[in-house]
C-alpha cells in the first residue's frame, strides 16, 4: 500500500507539473496573440484606474478576449503602474504585449484649443465650455472660479493667449492653470528686463498696461510707441483717456457705439474720469504687448488717434492732436472706417 501511494503521489505530481506547464504555455501564448478587434477602437483610461480594472473593461469591450494573462504579466513585470491615462485609439493587429507597450508610451489622442489675445476671460470660458473634448469643471462666479483655480485676484488678463495641445478629456481647470502659469512666467521674465524708472510698481501693473496696449492696436510695430504714450501720460499725471477701458467698464451696457454720455459716466475703468491705470487688465495679453509695456518706446508723443485703416496718428501737442482728430475722425470718416486691422 505504501509503495502504491508513492506511485500515486508521483503520478499526481507529474500531472500537476504538466497542467502548470500547459497553463503557463497558454498564458505566454496568449500574450503573443493579436487583440480581438478588426478596426481601430477608442478606449478611455481615466486617472486613478488600476491596470486590473483597465483589462477588465477591455475584456467587456471585446478588445482583449482573455485579459487576465496580460494583467498578471503587467503586475509581475512591474509595468502595471506605468500605463498612462487618456483617450487611446487602439490599432488592430497588435499583440497583447504590444498593447501594453502602446498604453505605457502614452499614445493618447490629443486635441487643441485657442485662446485669442485681446479677448476677455469670458470668451475663454465659453470656448472651454463649448469644446467637446474638454471636461468642463469650473464653478460659476468670478470669486468662486479664482478660488477653485487657486489664483488670487480678478480673472481678467490672467491667462496667456495661445493654442494649447491637450489630451482628450483634460479638465478646463487644468488648461486654465497651464495658461496662467505661461502668463506668470512670461510676465516675470519681462519684469526682470523692464526699463528703469517706469511708472509701474508691480508686474501686475505692467500686465494692466499691456492689456490697454493690446486693445488699442493690432499693428505690431505700434505697440511700443502706444505704450510710450501711456507711460508719458502717467509720468505727467495726465489721465490715460483710452476708449477700450470705458467700453470694458460699461460691460453689457455697451451696444457698439461709444457716446459722450459713456465717456462722462463713472466706472472704475473709465480712464476719462479716473487717474492712473484701471484696477485690472481689460483683456488677454500677448507676448508683444507685455514686452511693449515693459520696454516702451522713448517718445515725446502724448496723443494718438485712429486713422481709419487700422493704424494711428501720433501727436506731441494737444493742438496737433485736435487737427488729427478733425482730419481722421471728422472730415474723412468713411463707412469702412476701422480702428484696428481686420
Amino acid at each position: 500500500m505504501l509503495r502504491l501511494s508513492k506511485k500515486s503521489f508521483a503520478l499526481m505530481l507529474l500531472m500537476l507539473i504538466l497542467w502548470a506547464g500547459l497553463y503557463v504555455s497558454r498564458a505566454v501564448w496568449s500574450l503573443y496573440q493579436p487583440i480581438n478587434i478588426e478596426e481601430p477602437q477608442r478606449f478611455q483610461i481615466k486617472k486613478g484606474m488600476t491596470f486590473k480594472k483597465v483589462m477588465r473593461d477591455m475584456g467587456k469591450a471585446g478588445i482583449v478576449e482573455d485579459p487576465r494573462w496580460l494583467a498578471i504579466y503587467a503586475r509581475l513585470s512591474e509595468q502595471a503602474g506605468k500605463v498612462k491615462a487618456g483617450l487611446f485609439e487602439i490599432p488592430p493587429g497588435i499583440t497583447q504585449l504590444e498593447l501594453l507597450e502602446f498604453l505605457i508610451e502614452g499614445n493618447v489622442i490629443k486635441d487643441s484649443i485657442q485662446f485669442i489675445e485681446g479677448t476677455s476671460y469670458t470668451d475663454v470660458l465659453g470656448r472651454l465650455k463649448a469644446h467637446p473634448e474638454v471636461e468642463y469643471d469650473l464653478p460659476e462666479g468670478e470669486a468662486e472660479l479664482m478660488a477653485f483655480l487657486g489664483i488670487e485676484g480678478h480673472p481678467e488678463g490672467q491667462f496667456f493667449p495661445d493654442t494649447y495641445q491637450f489630451d482628450v478629456g483634460t479638465s478646463a481647470s487644468d488648461l486654465l492653470k497651464r495658461a496662467h502659469k505661461r502668463l506668470q512666467d512670461m510676465l516675470a521674465d519681462a519684469w526682470k528686463e523692464r526699463q528703469e524708472s517706469l511708472p509701474l510698481k508691480t508686474p501686475y501693473e505692467a500686465l494692466i498696461l499691456a492689456s490697454l496696449v493690446e486693445k488699442e492696436t493690432g499693428v505690431p510695430e505700434e505697440r511700443p510707441i502706444i505704450a510710450g504714450v501711456f507711460v508719458n501720460r502717467l509720468n505727467k499725471g495726465m489721465r490715460l483717456e483710452t476708449d477700450p477701458t470705458v467700453i470694458y467698464g460699461l460691460g453689457k451696457a455697451y451696444r457698439g457705439n461709444l457716446t459722450r454720455k459713456h465717456l462722462r459716466s463713472w466706472t472704475p475703468y473709465n480712464t476719462y474720469r479716473i487717474s492712473g491705470l484701471p484696477p485690472t487688465p481689460i483683456a488677454l495679453v500677448g507676448k508683444e504687448a507685455i514686452f511693449a509695456a515693459t520696454q516702451p518706446d522713448k517718445t515725446d508723443h502724448l496723443y494718438f488717434v485712429a486713422k481709419g485703416d487700422g493704424s494711428h496718428y501720433f501727436s506731441k501737442t494737444y493742438r496737433e492732436h485736435q487737427g488729427a482728430v478733425a482730419k481722421y475722425q471728422l472730415n474723412e470718416r468713411k463707412k469702412n472706417y476701422q480702428s484696428k486691422p481686420k
